[in-house]
């Protein structure tokens, strides 16, 4: 993931803010990595009690220093904090990445007092270029003494870990599980570079609940499956992406397993995929996001695939930037996903509205869809290919010439 000459413009965060768990504080602060810009650049997240953590990563063979550092860490337990940066993806840069992404966590485990062993990291930005390991102190010693539960510390520290975003993406919620009640929250990063399997995204959702280590990575991983992996803004997998779930059991109780086990997955899933959305939401120079339906299929990753077509073409992103209710661009895309169907099978709803079943167009008001369109942020794609019981929602955004300005203006 590169940077632009010029930050966008930050449109407002939706309100209210999540509130963090039990145990959470975190902060950002600004190093001074990025190019021509003011905001925070680095986010520490600290546990004060010893966390399970588990993680998902980019699935690109080339990947960035700190998710291998990651993934020889996780899953396990005793973490307490996270420390990312933006501007800077410490990615393709050899040995020497690797030993920055582990100056990065010692100089965080030294600024807050944990062990070194303890401290995961992440990066994103520009690809390519060393880590300016300097400027990561000096905003890592900054947020460090910032720490807090407040909105401010929230968004500051959200604010730490974007790139090309127009605002910060958090969700947050709360879950019963035997007899006490825990709370999630999620902060996230991304607006391109999005393809499934992840992307050139950050995540991190952490929790109150107690969550052994191998029940928190199935649970993620599945999690990341349903959501992270079902959102594409440009196709394109990057080098850095990493999802951390964090679980401190400051709440209480033993760890979850049965049915309690099951209503923290739910809860997991429900904070993941409002994440995922608010990624597709902000994709670079987006007017609509995409939802996209894809049901009658023989199996989920037919499912995925069809959708991830949809998602990815080129001349459906460009109709719903112009309003067109234009069926055939969807329909064709369904056509060369390389999943086979009946044709005379299919049926294609647009915001609620019939366009096609049994292999022809019916009639339907096109100013009205039209209309749809133009006047609700969200699009909804509803595809049925008849062929089986399996679905998957999955979230893309249209493509506009903003996004060519942003992408061409990039410093690669």
């Amino acid at each position: 993931m590169t940077n632009p000459t010029t930050p966008p413009a930050d449109t407002p965060v939706r309100l209210p803010l999540p509130k963090l768990p039990i145990g959470y504080r975190l902060a950002g602060a600004r190093g001074g990595l990025k190019r021509h810009a003011t905001r925070e650049d680095v986010c520490l997240l600290v546990s004060d009690h010893p966390a399970t953590a588990a993680g998902v990563y980019t699935t690109n063979l080339v990947f960035a220093a700190p998710v291998a550092f990651d993934r020889s860490r996780t899953p396990g337990e005793g973490f307490r904090a996270v420390a990312i940066n933006s501007g800077n993806a410490n990615a393709c840069t050899g040995s020497r990445g690797l030993d920055d992404a582990r100056s990065m966590a010692a100089l965080t485990a030294a600024a807050v007092g944990v062990p070194e062993s303890s401290v995961l990291v992440m990066s994103t930005g520009i690809i390519g270029e060393f880590l300016p390991i300097e400027k990561v102190r000096t905003g890592i010693d900054a947020a460090a003494v910032r720490l807090g539960t407040s909105d401010e510390a929230i968004l500051t520290a959200a604010r730490g870990m974007m790139t090309t975003d127009t605002r910060p993406k958090l969700s947050g919620s709360k879950f019963s599980a035997g007899g006490r009640s825990y709370t999630l929250f999620g902060m996230a990063k991304g607006a391109a570079m999005i393809g499934p399997r992840l992307a050139t995204m950050l995540g991190v959702v952490v929790t109150d609940a107690a969550i052994r280590p191998a029940d928190a990575q199935t649970l993620l991983r599945e999690a990341a499956e349903k959501t992270f992996n079902c959102v594409a803004v440009d196709g394109h997998t990057s080098t850095n992406d990493t999802v951390l779930l964090l679980a401190n059991g400051a709440a209480g109780g033993e760890p979850l397993a049965g049915a309690d086990l099951d209503r923290f997955a739910v809860a997991l899933a429900e904070a993941c995929e409002a994440l995922a959305r608010e990624i597709a939401d902000d994709g670079e120079g987006a007017t609509h996001v995409l939802r996209i339906e894809v049901g009658g299929c023989s199996t989920r990753d037919a499912a995925r695939q069809i959708a991830r077509t949809i998602a990815d073409s080129p001349l459906v992103k460009t109709a719903i930037h112009g309003a067109d209710p234009n069926w055939g661009r969807i329909v064709s895309a369904a056509g060369y996903s390389g999943i086979r169907f009946d044709p005379e099978r299919l049926v294609l709803r647009l915001n609620g509205t019939l366009l096609f079943r049994e292999g022809q167009p019916v009639s339907f008001d096109a100013d009205a869809v039209s209309a749809s369109i133009r006047d609700q942020r969200e699009t909804l794609i509803e595809l049925d290919v008849g062929s089986g019981t399996e679905s998957i929602r999955f979230f893309s955004s249209d493509l506009t010439a903003e996004y060519v300005h942003l992408n061409a203006d990039y410093h690669t």
